[in-house]
């Protein structure tokens, strides 16, 4: 375990961007000191009343006896609890969380005194112009996850191949992780684990010996690997494969003595996300005491918090991570409430507190950096009017936070205006979204092209390629092998932007114009940060131009409610999908994908 960590530190201390405009009368640059503290340094000490002084970001000085110097900012603890900044290494920002946006999931961690995060929910055509995004927001520190899956399992049954990698052996495992380092993973995410929680249909699985290939690049590229891992002998394998953190509860049967053993050996970390799992009044209700699935659910949550239990009783060392943005978990505050789930399942306050703090940021090889209070660290600090370390429920009484020594929270923080944005301001769009002339897989925009398809464990195949036009030129030929099911569908999206993040504004031109050959009906389709918009049309084999103003188009699944009119400068992704009879297939050719003006 000390040899990995060592040759995995040269590649794990980067830190990625934050707010960069001043947030309050003091900034980075200034001396601050933290005066009259009760300090939970989250070294193993005990906690003490003491000073923190800040200068440039990090920590200068921190103790009983610290000097204040002359001329520093001064924050007045008043003996209110100190904690380092806390960590959470599974989120999904995504539009399904609650709240929806970067601007505003950015706001609920560090309102909650979240100062790390990992984000599990982007494409990687999306990681730069995030990155850059946050450069404006008073934001945790983002570590952007590329995320790889099985074909057929749970990971890919919502996302294409350059959303999430499909791999199948351990030569597939280390082609995947070559082709992601130019987005410059901060770690991977690996589904390796089809036990749909034992309610849906189980998917394909990774076999141990893809698994370690998978690990053993990624640690040569200084990245962690965090699996989707939720039952004992997918346990024994994330061990074995030598996995860094195991994300997601075991949850199908009780932990063996062999399993704990092999996992605490390979140092494997532990984040069971109680969040997501908890149970809720209305799912366990005495009108449900008879239903099944409610039992299943009170048999998955009793092994979640028995095996948490014992890990913890093992020295397997535990982090702190949610599920935030999928399901009810809620940004920022499910991070707190996990500190207090594990407290519920047998952790003492402390070992909660170490879990969200130093134990997470040793998780993901940043210990060094952050995650305690200690001279030379970075100021992510959390000011508590409570003390956690006696009622963990304290967590929720946050006062201030500080990240790289800047307050982005507490009274009288004024934050950035990208934090109060729901988006990035659109950009004009360009006429030619794509002529299908670059060999590379990419638009006229530089954009990545999209299959797009139906979810769930059978799913529509979409291939497509490029092909030549007797007329001159190439077009895109799209087939779809329809997956046996109701209502599938198969086609391609072309992001307006990179990785989809910056809208567009079209009100300029009056509607989307393509060559289109195939058989029967199509759907061209608008993706807008409202949600989605489509307009049909009749295909033959000989080519036609088709012209369909914005108004033919009509909202077919909506991010804020069904019934939005139509604005025209959101634009995302442009594209062709098909719907057709299950177990059939369908071919198209589209070329010269534009807007239009009058």
């Amino acid at each position: 375990m000390v040899a990995r960590t060592l040759a995995m530190l040269s590649g794990a201390l980067v830190a990625l961007a934050i707010a960069g405009s001043p947030l309050s009368a003091q900034s980075s640059e200034k001396t601050i000191a933290i005066t009259n503290a009760m300090i939970f340094d989250a070294t193993g000490r005990e906690p003490y009343r003491g000073h923190v002084v800040i200068r440039d970001g990090r920590i200068e000085a921190v103790g009983p006896d610290v000097a204040v110097p002359k001329g520093a900012t001064i924050i007045r603890a008043n003996g209110k609890a100190l904690l380092p900044g806390f960590f959470d290494v599974h989120t999904h920002w995504s539009q399904g969380g609650s709240p929806a946006t970067l601007p505003q999931i950015a706001t609920a961690y560090v309102s909650s005194g979240v100062t790390t995060v990992n984000d599990f929910h982007q494409q990687p055509e999306a990681f730069a112009p995030k990155r850059a995004w946050l450069q404006g927001l008073a934001a945790p520190h983002v570590n952007f996850v590329a995320r790889i899956s099985t074909p057929g399992g749970h990971g890919a049954d919502w996302a294409d191949t350059n959303t999430t990698k499909w791999v199948a052996t351990a030569e597939s495992a280390r082609r995947a992780m070559a082709e992601l380092q130019p987005y410059k993973p901060d770690h991977i995410k690996v589904f390796t684990d089809g036990w749909r929680y034992g309610q849906l249909p189980e998917e394909t699985s990774m076999n141990v010996e893809t698994l370690t290939a998978l690990t053993g690049e990624a640690h040569k590229y200084g990245q962690r690997v965090l699996t989707h891992t939720v039952t004992v002998g997918r346990g024994q394998i994330a061990a074995a494969a030598n996995v860094d953190v195991i994300a997601h509860s075991i949850q199908d049967a009780p932990l063996d003595e062999a399993t704990i053993a092999a996992i605490k050996a390979a140092g494997t970390f532990y984040a069971p996300t109680l969040a997501i799992y908890q149970l809720k009044p209305d799912e366990i209700g005495p009108n449900r005491k008879d239903d099944p699935a409610t039992r299943q659910r009170i048999r998955k949550w009793g092994y979640a918090q028995d095996n948490l239990r014992k890990l913890a009783a093992a020295g397997v060392p535990v982090a702190v991570g949610t599920d935030a943005g999928i399901g009810g978990a809620r940004h920022g505050f499910s991070t707190l409430q996990e500190m207090e789930l594990m407290v519920d399942a047998g952790l003492s306050p402390k070992a909660a507190l170490l879990a969200g703090t130093a134990t997470s940021a040793q998780a993901l090889g940043v210990l060094e950096d952050r995650g305690t209070i200690e001279k030379g660290k970075r100021a992510d600090l959390v000011l508590i009017d409570g003390i956690p370390w006696k009622a963990i429920s304290d967590v929720h009484k946050i006062d201030q936070v500080l990240i790289d020594g800047k307050t982005v929270f507490g009274k009288g923080v004024k934050l950035p205006v990208g934090n109060q944005a729901t988006a990035l301001p659109a950009m004009p769009a360009a006429a030619l979204i794509d002529d299908f002339e670059r060999t590379d897989g990419r638009s006229a925009l530089d954009t990545l092209r999209l299959a797009d398809m139906d979810g769930g464990v059978e799913r529509s195949a979409v291939i497509a390629n490029r092909v030549p036009r007797a007329e001159g030129g190439s077009a895109l030929a799209v087939a779809v092998q329809m997956a046996p099911k109701d209502k599938p569908e198969g086609g391609v999206l072309v992001p307006l932007s990179r990785g989809s993040v910056t809208p567009v504004d079209a009100r300029r031109f009056a509607g989307v114009q393509l060559d289109l050959r195939g058989s029967g009906t199509y759907d061209v389709v608008i993706n807008t940060l409202a949600g989605e918009w489509t307009a049909k049309v009749e295909a033959s084999q000989a080519w036609s131009q088709v012209r369909l103003p914005f108004s033919a188009f009509s909202a077919k699944r909506s991010r804020d409610g069904l019934g939005r009119s139509w604005r025209g400068d959101d634009l995302l992704e442009v594209g062709v999908v098909t719907q057709r009879e299950g177990g059939s297939a369908a071919w198209g050719e589209i070329d010269n994908l534009r807007f239009y003006a009058d």
